[in-house]
């Protein structure tokens, strides 16, 4: 009747069942470790941006600091912002009038953040997935346990609940397996979810400002170009 002495003496499906949950188990904890490392990361990333970015350097210089660093891959506001200026000085070659100017650069944009909230939600269907599926596997795993253990009672001459005890054990310890791979899994996806929505509305908020902040820049050169 121990643990291990049960898993054992499993039917095999039910070991099967078994075996899915604990690779299901182990795979979420690596994906949740994962998304907890790019999400810290991220969050550092976006802080120190954002720091430089209101701190009053020319933009200019904050565009070539990120895109000559060969090694840096920019992510978050960083990747936002290198897509809009990028478009910003596209276009102020090229285009004359200041709204065709902001609209493709908020495009640029909008571009950039689409990729970025892909990132963002990567794995974590899977975590979803997990955590609404794990407890009905390992329900199975119980139904399936418990109904040969009184098919062996049938065949048995004295019903006892000592006849039964290890089939149902063995079964229930399914149903704990299945709730061990969930809980985690629903616990870490609304987590990274909620996180996820906090960082797609801070980059919606800058995208906003860095599009209006280009646009008066342009509003001024342009009236100073009319002075002069």
């Amino acid at each position: 009747m121990s643990f291990l002495g049960l898993i054992g003496g499993a039917s095999l499906l039910v070991q099967m069942v078994m075996l899915t949950l604990v690779v299901a188990s182990v795979a979420s904890w690596v994906l949740i470790y994962q998304r907890w490392s790019y999400f810290k990361a991220l969050a550092e990333s976006d802080e120190s941006f954002e720091n430089r970015f209101w701190s009053g350097d020319d933009l200019g210089k904050i565009y070539a600091e990120i895109t000559s660093d060969q090694a840096n891959v920019p992510v978050g506001m960083e990747a936002i912002f290198v897509a809009g200026f990028n478009e910003f000085a596209r276009l102020r070659a090229d285009a004359t009038r200041i709204d065709d100017i902001t609209n493709g650069v908020s495009r640029a944009m909008r571009i950039a953040k689409n990729r970025e909230e892909d990132r963002l939600e990567t794995q974590l269907p899977f975590l979803a997935s997990v955590a609404s599926t794990s407890p009905y596997i390992g329900l199975f795993g119980t139904v399936w346990g418990i109904m040969n253990s009184f098919r062996g009672l049938s065949d048995s001459s004295q019903a006892t609940l000592a006849a039964v005890a290890p089939g149902i054990s063995e079964a229930l310890i399914a149903t704990a397996m299945g709730l061990f791979a969930a809980i985690p899994a629903v616990m870490a996806y609304n987590r990274y979810a909620a996180k996820m929505e906090r960082h797609i509305n801070r980059h919606d908020t800058f995208a906003e400002e860095f599009s209006s902040l280009l646009h008066r820049q342009l509003l001024t050169s342009r009236k100073q170009a009319e002075k002069s």
